[in-house]
């Protein structure tokens, strides 16, 4: 692990072997502080860390990094100064290490902790399926190499800095999504990470409220291709069937591998099968051999997530046993999960988030399960000009899976809408203006056999309706 004296080298370009205080790990929270850690005060939207910065100490971090003085009892290191002199430096404990800015400062020492480890590193962004496709693509490689990833959803700037802070000697490939909410971003996270492979799944229309336009998210999703090394080095993987990514192998110096379904491309997939809850199996064409997979992944959409692992994993040196051994049995944290519920219906939970082509693509594997449909869809936050209308695609795709629509939120009075026009009965959607009053809908409409999809945006809470479900409220 790293300590006090790489932070101030990464931070003013001075060293010390004087300075050779050990930090056990780095937070941005005062409660999960631990014995020996770093804490970094950000400054939020709803707070400020710089209030919490002696709640840290009290937990055991030794070290703050602040952009502004606060009070307690500790001492200060000013590392704005170009007059360090690391031998005069106190270290006693607990310091406070001042900065310009605390953000930039994390994301210069991530940048100046990953630049000392010599790790192939693959970056993963798009519209919808970043995440799965960084699990599945983890848990291949792993099968080779020592893999670090990003947890969860921690793939902005400052997620992915504090992830890459955890990179070891033991480590030999980093697998990071890149989150995208306006232009600039990713190419300050390539910066930082100093990608070999990128990963482009698609371009959707969720942050176009941020963004703009579909044209404007592709222009800041190039950005991780346009940052690659050239090749042979650099690798850009890029979907054929999307016409916004298939246009960006001219935007970079990297060699370009292309997956697709529908397209000609290096890797193809053919003959896919749903299988329900069984996952999915697929024909992978490859220089004109075929191999079939099967993966616990649900839904044909997986199709394309099974692409870009094996994609990245073909070009890190995986022999085509070693991936389809992988690809069936891969233990992935998938975001959508499914239960049975006390009554008998199987739930089909897939409420971190939701997109048109998300939403579509949940509807689509709820289509392929028997029994009564039931979509529970709640609004899709931040799709900017194409609010209605990918609303109203989903509502109109909705009318030919589900035999019963609960909806949520405002916005999906348009799903409402649109399905009444494509036939839907009216007496089976049933809408209310959040998910606590949609939740009794649900326990009093949702019975044995039926099978149930609960999706929308993650700020309309609609785990309050799954939890419900299975029992637990």
């Amino acid at each position: 692990m790293f300590n006090l004296m790489d932070i101030v080298q990464a931070l003013t370009k001075k060293q010390s072997p004087l300075l050779d205080l050990p930090i056990s790990g780095v937070v941005i929270d005062s409660r999960q502080a631990t014995p020996g850690c770093l804490f970094v005060a950000l400054r939020g939207e709803q707070t400020d860390g710089h209030k919490y910065v002696q709640n840290a100490f009290d937990n055991g971090a030794v070290l703050a990094l602040v952009h502004r003085e606060v009070s307690g009892k500790h001492q200060i290191l000013d590392l704005r100064t170009t007059d360090i002199k690391p031998e005069e430096i106190n270290t006693d404990l607990p310091l406070c290490l001042l900065v310009e800015d605390t953000l930039q400062a994390l994301q210069n020492f991530a940048a100046y902790w990953r630049a000392k480890h010599p790790v192939r590193t693959i970056g993963i962004t798009g519209s919808v399926g970043k995440t799965t496709t960084k699990e599945l693509t983890a848990s291949l490689l792993s099968q080779k190499y020592n893999v670090l990833k990003n947890p969860g959803n921690r793939n902005n700037e400052i997620g992915l800095p504090l992830t890459l802070l955890e990179l070891e000697d033991r480590h030999e490939v980093a697998v990071l999504e890149m989150g995208f909410y306006v232009p600039g971003e990713i190419r300050t996270l390539c910066k930082i990470a100093q990608p070999h492979i990128g990963v482009l799944t698609n371009i959707g229309t969720v942050h176009a409220e941020r963004a703009g336009s579909q044209e404007i998210i592709a222009k800041g999703k190039a950005e991780l291709v346009e940052m690659l090394p050239p090749g042979p080095e650099g690798i850009a993987i890029l979907n054929m069937d999307d016409t916004f990514v298939r246009a960006m192998a001219a935007q970079t110096q990297a060699d370009v591998f292309s997956y697709g379904i529908e397209q000609k491309a290096d890797l193809m997939a053919a003959e896919i099968e749903a299988q329900g809850l069984n996952g999915v199996s697929c024909n992978l064409i490859f220089q004109g051999h075929t191999h079939r997979v099967h993966s616990p992944l649900l839904g044909d959409f997986s199709a394309y997530t099974i692409l870009r692992a094996a994609a990245v994993a073909l070009k890190e040196g995986l022999d085509w046993e070693t991936i389809e051994a992988g690809i069936a049995d891969s233990q992935i944290d998938l975001r959508m999960r499914q239960f049975s519920s006390p009554v008998g219906a199987v739930i089909l939970d897939d409420t971190y988030n939701a997109s048109p082509a998300s939403t579509t693509a949940a509807l689509k594997l709820l289509g392929d399960l028997e029994g009564r449909r039931i979509a529970i869809l709640g609004d899709m936050l931040e799709l900017g000009q194409y609010e209605r209308s990918g609303h109203y695609k989903v509502g109109k795709f909705a009318s030919k899976i589900a035999d019963v629509l609960i909806l949520v939120g405002e916005r999906s009075k348009t799903i409402a809408k649109a399905a009444l026009e494509a036939g839907f009965p009216e007496e089976n959607i049933h809408w209310h203006p959040n998910a606590m009053d949609a939740r009794e809908t649900a326990l009093k409409v949702v019975h044995s056999g039926d099978v149930v999809l609960v999706k929308g945006s993650n700020s309309m809470r609609m785990g309050q309706i799954t939890t419900a479900l299975e029992g637990k409220s």
